[in-house]
């Protein structure tokens, strides 16, 4: 697989994903650890496996299926990405960032992305939903960002502005969603790293110190990329355990619990994101 990615590539991944399907998305979803099903309440879906379609990346972490789901949801058509890529599995950033450059074009203007994360804040507690209203991405700011290489100049700038990365009406949408249907979410930062190793407590006490509320293995190349092509975008955390910088000896984290807490959340998770597809 080629570490960059020509406009005839992904034009070459559009086509492929337009063979499968006649609807048309203007939303995309992509959904993190633990929170494939959310895919099921897609009506007349189409589904295209990602082995259909050339130069797709392939998840191999379990909780990813490797799936793109088209279909209605509230009224409008939605791509659902069905798990996702990470650098972690050996992919460059503009690899686990082709699904973005396809959504973008097959027409996507808004992306919605989620994801399991680690609370650094003090007042976050596991099962709670935050809000991503800025990240800081240690991969980008090493070098690794999906926007290095080859511009396309019809796609995006050089040099795209990174002032609000999360768009800030939708996350007012999203906040009021939540008062409407009864429960409270958290707004943050999130900071991006490469994993798969979780966090050291040192690690830990310093993310907190530059400000982050959580801490995380993706998104934020989807987000760069999604933002240079001019998508809006809407970040969601669920935060499925609490990355403690002082913890108790003796104390593990395991993916299994990751899933565990990513599926009880998933409720309120829907509901979230079914009200602001609905007021788009």
């Amino acid at each position: 697989m080629a570490d960059f990615f020509t406009p005839t590539e992904i034009a070459a991944a559009a086509t492929a994903v337009r063979r499968h399907t006649n609807q048309q998305p203007t939303v995309g979803l992509i959904l993190g650890s633990g929170l494939s099903s959310l895919a099921e309440a897609v009506t007349n879906p189409d589904i295209i496996h990602s082995s259909d379609i050339p130069h797709w990346p392939v998840s191999t972490v379990a909780g990813h299926h490797g799936r793109l789901i088209i279909g209605g949801l509230e009224g409008k058509t939605v791509l659902v990405l069905q798990g996702r890529s990470h650098y972690y599995e050996g992919l460059s950033t503009r690899q686990i960032t082709l699904p973005v450059r396809v959504m973008h074009a097959l027409g996507v203007k808004t992306l919605i992305v989620t994801n399991a994360a680690g609370g650094i804040n003090a007042q976050f507690t596991p099962g709670d939903l935050m809000l991503i209203k800025d990240h800081i991405n240690f991969l980008g700011m090493a070098g690794n960002n999906p926007l290095r290489g080859p511009n396309d100049d019809a796609v995006g700038p050089r040099f795209p502005d990174m002032t609000e990365p999360y768009d800030r009406g939708l996350r007012q949408l999203a906040q009021q969603t939540a008062v409407a249907n009864g429960f409270a979410v958290q707004e943050g930062v999130y900071a991006y790293v490469a994993g798969p190793s979780y966090e050291t407590p040192a690690e830990l006490r310093f993310l907190r110190m530059v400000g982050a509320d959580a801490v995380g293995m993706s998104t934020v190349p989807s987000v760069v990329v999604a933002r240079h092509a001019g998508m809006r975008v809407l970040g969601v955390s669920t935060i499925t355990n609490m990355a403690i910088p002082d913890p108790i000896p003796g104390t593990t984290l395991t993916h299994e619990e990751v899933l565990e807490t990513g599926k009880r959340v998933i409720p309120l998770l829907m509901a979230l994101l079914s009200g602001v597809v609905r007021q788009l």
